[in-house]
């Protein structure tokens, strides 16, 4: 009897094994959220000729932005789970604000990470020419006058909520404040850098074109970021904030493909991974200002699931 089940258990498997053995053998779809030019469909074409190395097949880059990615992720799950369509896109925070605030017809863990190179974190920020020196002072200034500065930022965001979470922690009423809202990050960093407002909270990684233009005040991070070394962090502000992580970037998959074909997962897996640490591939898009650092499946949906749990937990301040 035990054969018998040994012999059932490996006809189960078979399938899985038999397709991930003939894959990848046509060109693989790469589906991107948004519209060309943002971050993920820049990372998705510079990484492109580097991943195909490995994956032996040519990428076609399918562009499905709208609904805050909705109709990307919706079409993304509507796929065959074959590997022959996978996601470059910034799974947080827009996968779970689709889910908590616009009734997405899917759920956070109906998508799984494959590497999630890129992690922003938001920033606050003033123009190089502003007098403002330190986040101290600003906090100084709107607990005087909440009104004195004007405050730069997009609406329901993760650097919404942190912005709110900052000054409640330093006993400052947001509905006091004199907010400028921005419909995206890039005009919400022109204003910040032009000095249309005062001050600007915005995803970092998108400041470093205009890293020259800006003074960095405190970045919302546990630990000292890479990319912009010399920005204090929030915690160094004296105030005790807890904080929504931004933007977490990179490459996804449906968690049916996961689940109903692990060997092609390993696989994707496996060639994004020599992908990743390819030198050629690294100086190309440091050079671009993307990230190519490794970080896994694991740890990549480690940090996937907390943030939608952190967002969850403050999405009134995001509505």
């Amino acid at each position: 009897m035990a054969g018998s089940v040994g012999v059932a258990s490996g006809l189960v498997a078979m399938p899985s094994i038999l397709r991930a053995a003939d894959y990848p053998t046509r060109p693989i779809n790469v589906i991107v959220p948004f519209a060309t030019g943002g971050y993920n469909d820049r990372l998705s074409r510079a990484f492109a000729p580097y991943l195909e190395k490995e994956l032996g097949q040519p990428l076609v880059i399918v562009n499905k932005p709208g609904a805050g990615t909705q109709l990307g992720n919706s079409y993304a799950l509507n796929q065959p789970a074959d590997g022959y369509s996978i996601l470059c896109t910034s799974a947080a925070p827009y996968i779970p604000l689709t889910v908590l605030l616009q009734n997405a017809p899917y759920k956070v863990e109906d998508f799984s990470m494959l590497n999630l190179p890129s992690r922003d974190y938001t920033l606050a920020a003033t123009s190089a020419d502003s007098p403002i020196k330190t986040f101290a002072e600003v906090i100084e200034k709107l607990q005087a006058d909440p009104g004195s500065l004007s405050i730069g930022v997009q609406p329901a965001s993760a650097d919404y909520a942190n912005m709110v979470l900052a000054f409640q922690a330093a006993k400052i009423d947001p509905s006091k404040l004199r907010i400028v809202t921005y419909d995206g990050g890039g005009p919400a960093r022109n204003a910040t850098a032009g000095a249309q407002v005062d001050v600007g909270f915005v995803g970092g990684e998108g400041f470093l074109p205009l890293v020259s233009k800006i003074r960095p005040l405190a970045i919302f991070a546990e630990e000292t970021v890479d990319w912009y070394p010399d920005a204090p962090l929030i915690g160094a502000s004296g105030l005790k904030v807890d904080f929504v992580e931004g933007s977490q970037r990179g490459w996804v998959v449906t968690t049916k493909l996961k689940n109903e074909q692990p060997e092609i997962f390993k696989f994707l897996s496996g060639a994004l991974e020599r992908a990743s640490k390819n030198p050629k591939a690294i100086e190309a898009l440091k050079l671009q200002q993307l990230a190519t650092t490794w970080y896994g499946p694991e740890a990549s949906e480690k940090a996937y699931l907390a943030n939608a749990d952190k967002m969850a937990k403050y999405i009134d301040l995001m509505k």
